[in-house]
């Protein structure tokens, strides 16, 4: 024999039972809207992987293009080669912690021009030694130049999506050349570079030497005369570090490689200088 529920129970389930029905739309609605919003720490996260990943630097191989290395250059052959790797790497190094800095030339202008200044004294450097026993290779300065490869172009060039991706307005400003500090920083005011006299640092120079010697004096001028230039024609470009690395860190490494040739023009009949080297760096007086 069934009983039959009391009012009160019956309207107390009639609620419970509306209740459920309502907290299960309200969750199917949640989830839809859930699923259909964009991740945006997911978002954040891409951005900053396309930010940290600039690309890699690239350069031609030197050691398959050598001619037969004489046994008394190999050592220093191979301790220059090893240099090239050594700069490469600092190079690609540079690029990953600049991420985001400097206006639409500055992997060129910061580190693709001062790494092939750096590796034109060293192939120099490596030709020379074989040079001494041996004859001398030449148009290995071709291999200088090096590359960054594609997906490096937008993270660096201050220009495009990936560049306008950074987590700060100061960054921002940096990277894009706006309004602010941030992107004049390096160049702000022009000076004049001034650098050590090499001439009068030289011993006696011999006869046969004259002519070399004097050719790469008149190269120290000019060189120094090219940078100024760049000086003047750059105000207001790069970071806090753009004079230095883009002008006066290229300057003293061609200086040194222009030594370095002067060094060795003398010592072919005479005692070679040392020390030279010190006279390659340049400063900036404002």
């Amino acid at each position: 024999m069934s009983r039959a529920l009391p009012k009160y129970n019956k309207r107390r389930v009639a609620l419970i039972g509306g209740a459920a029905a309502v907290a299960l739309s309200g969750a199917v609605i949640a989830g839809s809207a859930l699923a259909g919003t964009p991740d945006k720490s997911s978002d954040t996260s891409n951005a900053r992987t396309l930010a940290a990943s600039p690309g890699t630097i690239t350069c031609p191989d030197v050691a398959s293009k050598l001619p037969a290395i004489p046994a008394s250059a190999k050592a220093e052959v191979d301790r220059n080669l090893t240099l090239l790797q050594t700069q490469i790497q600092e190079a690609n190094k540079r690029l990953v912690d600049t991420v985001g800095q400097g206006g639409p030339n500055f992997v060129n202008n910061a580190i693709l021009g001062p790494l092939k200044d750096k590796r034109v004294a060293t192939i120099n450097r490596i030709a020379t030694a074989i040079g001494r026993t041996a004859a001398k290779p030449t148009g290995l300065d071709s291999l200088a130049p090096c590359a960054l490869n594609a997906s490096g172009t937008a993270t660096n060039t201050g220009s495009g999506t990936a560049a306008a991706t950074p987590t700060t307005a100061a960054t921002q400003q940096q990277s894009t050349g706006s309004t602010g500090n941030a992107g004049n920083a390096g160049n702000s005011a022009v000076g004049t570079i001034t650098c050590p006299d090499v001439a009068s640092k030289l011993p006696a120079i011999p006869a046969s030497a004259q002519a070399e010697v004097t050719r790469n004096l008149t190269l120290l001028q000019t060189q120094i005369q090219e940078a100024n230039n760049r000086l003047q024609t750059t105000v207001g470009q790069g970071g806090p570090n753009f004079v230095q690395n883009a002008i006066l860190g290229p300057l003293a490494d061609k200086r040194k490689s222009t030594i370095d040739r002067i060094a060795i023009a003398i010592g072919r009949t005479s005692t070679k200088p040392t020390g030279l080297d010190s006279l390659a760096a340049c400063t900036l007086t404002k």
